[in-house]
């Protein structure tokens, strides 16, 4: 029993009647029976070069003679015929481009190559043709029928299957002739036969309206994707399921898969977007298993791709629901005032001090001034990582939350940024004109003046980037799979967060005064600060150990000292800075890389196929996916994971993002994730994983690990 429907070809006059056959035409009825086919099954798409030679075939529209057009044969419930764009065959010509016209009865259909559940593709028998080598059929993209709980695709209405007729003999006379076999379906299913003849003399043109109307269903004809920008991102297949995702062309509004695996059959699919729309998951339970090479046709409106897939271990995760860009806004603004109170920010609670301290006595004016320019500072390096995140994305480049750390050269610039505020707030590196004590201070803040007031609010925001705070995940997700327009937006609103207590302050001046008055003990506040600055100097050595090697962290070290010692012999001295920051860079960019890591008795390396056949043998697995520059990842480890672990049955991996890897990378995409802390369980009851907070509890992961089980 298959179901009776319409869809997107769902009506004959939608593309125009099929023409009729002018009198004098050569196309007439013919009996055929027996032989075998000589093709009846062709690819999904034409090749490109094929695509582009019948678009220019159909736009040459001279008016000689008419197409080829045999007269209609009714079947049980359709009606067939067979045309060409050609009226006969022209010199040297080798390739003809022809249609097989079907036009069903109201309420019936037939079936695309895969029909799905039950059903069969058309039959076409061609060995009754004279000069024919061979004929290739190609099918527009098919509508999902669903009735009874069956799955079934096809087309209602009408349908034209475009056909290239390849000649034996270029340039002589031909005749097509067709046995097709048709399985056409209602409330009952009914196999038509219907035989056309055509023969096509030497000479003759191309009629418009034939070949108008074989164009219209040639641009139905699934792509590549390299024309209606489909292009699957993951695909997952086991006994039980399809999960995919794919990206997606812009505006998609209601897109449809369509899977072919080797007489495989598939249920009906769970289809979601992204809240940007630019992502489709979907997942298809398995009805019957198939094999084989698996081809995914992805369709929404008149953009149709058909991509041959390469299964993934892990099925991706589904894209988080009701998340639209106000929720990220106001996620992405909380994240960024949280960030405040993290460890990563604690290095630049010296600057902020410092600040304070310098516009302690200074007018209202110059204090709101002065905040104003620190939160301009930090707005505007979340504006300059927004514009590089879309601009990497464009690129095809992963980007992610932090990922700025896994350069070395990155690494080696921040510990000669740290070293310079370190030797400015000892006093050996002043970049203002003046010595007096009213601007050191100022100046101890990141330079003198507004520049230095900006300086501290972009360090600010630079040194909170390795942290990843509660809500940000979130946020973060959003503003990376989202149009350039919300990813700025949503990194402007955590710049916003950040720099929320500079605008508090800026907003009432008058509490700076709250803070003790300048004096003596302000030398002393100044080193014991200058030496916090080294600190995180020290602790980005060891993040560089670790991305590079030891040796490496130790020559770049070394640098940063000689850079202390020149400055502290010559103040001021600018070229000195400059130099000393360049080597800094060229130390640590130019060292070899660290080995991978290898697994320890705790936690083994992960690897996604390990994982997957972990899951298959009904394993529970915890995945923690860290960095060394990662705080938040470090505070997880030492204050949760290192005390709960080992889990009674649980496996553990761990996944070490200090530095780039494409596999983790594709599994944090497939995840719908794109910074770290990021820790899942996955097991047999959540192949896909459950998905843990950014910050740790041992509640969470029990309650993770029971509902993977």
């Amino acid at each position: 029993m298959a179901a009776a429907g319409g869809g997107r070809n769902g009506a004959g006059a939608a593309m125009g009647d099929p023409p009729r056959p002018r009198p004098g035409a050569r196309g007439h009825v013919a009996v055929r029976r027996g032989a075998a086919p000589l093709s009846e099954r062709g690819g999904g798409a034409y090749p490109l070069p094929m695509r582009a030679l019948l678009a220019l075939l159909f736009l040459w529209l001279p008016l000689a003679a008419p197409a080829a057009v045999t007269a209609p044969v009714a079947g049980h419930a359709v009606t067939a015929r067979l045309m060409t764009a050609e009226d006969g065959v022209g010199e040297g010509v080798a390739r003809l481009s022809a249609g097989l016209a079907l036009e069903m009865q109201p309420g019936w259909k037939t079936y695309w190559r895969s029909p799905g559940e039950v059903g069969l593709p058309p039959a076409l028998d061609w060995s009754g043709s004279a000069n024919v080598a061979d004929v290739q059929i190609a099918y527009p993209a098919p509508t999902r029928f669903t009735a009874f709980d069956i799955e079934n695709y096809g087309y209602a209405g009408a349908v034209t299957y475009p056909l290239t007729v390849v000649l034996e003999r270029p340039g002589a006379p031909a005749r097509l002739d067709l046995a097709a076999d048709l399985l056409v379906c209602a409330e009952i299913c009914v196999p038509d036969r219907v035989e056309l003849s055509l023969d096509l003399p030497l000479g003759g043109g191309v009629d418009g309206g034939t070949a108008a109307h074989l164009a219209e269903w040639v641009a139905r004809v699934p792509d590549d994707g390299t024309a209606s920008g489909w292009a699957l991102e993951r695909v997952h297949l086991d006994a039980d399921a399809l999960t995919l995702t794919a990206t997606a062309p812009a505006g998609v509004a209601a897109p449809a898969v369509f899977p072919e695996h080797g007489g495989g059959a598939f249920g009906p699919p769970d289809v979601r977007l992204s809240p940007d729309g630019r992502r489709v998951w979907a997942r298809l339970d398995v009805l019957a298993p198939g094999e084989g090479p698996l081809d995914l046709t992805l369709v929404d409106g008149d953009r149709a791709a058909t991509l041959r897939a390469e299964p993934a271990p892990l099925p991706p995760a589904p894209p988080a629901a009701g998340q639209g860009l106000w929720l990220a806004l106001a996620l992405a603004a909380l994240g960024g005032l949280i960030l405040n109170l993290m460890p990563c920010v604690l290095p630049v609670l010296s600057i902020k001090l410092a600040s304070a301290l310098a516009l302690r006595d200074a007018a209202p004016a110059r204090v709101r001034s002065g905040f104003l320019l620190t939160s301009a500072g930090i707005l505007g390096f979340f504006l300059l990582l927004a514009l590089a995140a879309v601009a990497a994305r464009a690129a095809g480049v992963a980007v992610g939350w932090g990922i700025q750390f896994q350069s070395p050269a990155f690494l080696g610039l921040v510990i000669g940024l740290v070293t310079l505020f370190a030797a400015n707030l000892f006093g050996w590196f002043e970049m203002g004109l003046g010595q007096g004590p009213t601007t050191a201070m100022s100046r101890a803040a990141g330079g003198g003046g507004a520049p230095g007031d900006v300086a501290t609010g972009a360090f600010a925001a630079l040194m909170a980037t390795p942290c990843s705070a509660p809500f940000l995940g979130g946020a973060v997700t959003y503003a990376l799979t989202a149009g350039p327009a919300a990813t700025i937006a949503v990194f402007g609103a955590m710049g916003l967060g950040l720099a929320a207590p500079y605008f508090l302050v800026a907003a009432a001046p008058g509490t700076i005064r709250l803070l003790p008055r300048p004096g003596a003990w302000m030398v002393t506040l100044r080193r014991v600060l200058g030496g916090l600055m080294l600190l995180a100097g020290a602790w980005f050595l060891v993040v560089l150990a670790g991305s590079t090697t030891p040796a490496t962290a130790a020559l770049t070290g070394g640098a940063a000292v000689v850079l202390l010692a020149a400055l502290a012999l010559r103040r001021r001295a600018l070229p000195v800075a400059v130099a000393g920051l360049a080597a800094l860079v060229a130390t640590a960019a130019l060292g070899p890389s660290a080995p991978r890591a290898a697994p320890s008795d705790d936690w083994a390396v992960f690897s996604e196929d390990a994982l997957a056949e972990a899951v298959a043998r009904g394993e529970t697995v915890l995945v923690d996916v860290t960095a060394d520059w990662c705080l938040t990842c470090q505070a997880n480890k030492r204050l949760v994971l290192d005390p709960l672990l080992p889990l009674e049955g649980v496996g553990t991996m761990r996944a070490d993002w200090t530095r780039p890897d494409p596999a983790i990378s594709s599994y944090l995409a497939a995840q719908g994730r794109h910074g770290i802390p990021f820790n899942a369980v996955h097991g047999p009851g959540a192949p896909e994983g459950v998905l843990l907070p950014e910050i740790l509890t041992e509640a969470a992961i029990r309650a993770a690990v029971d509902a993977a089980r």
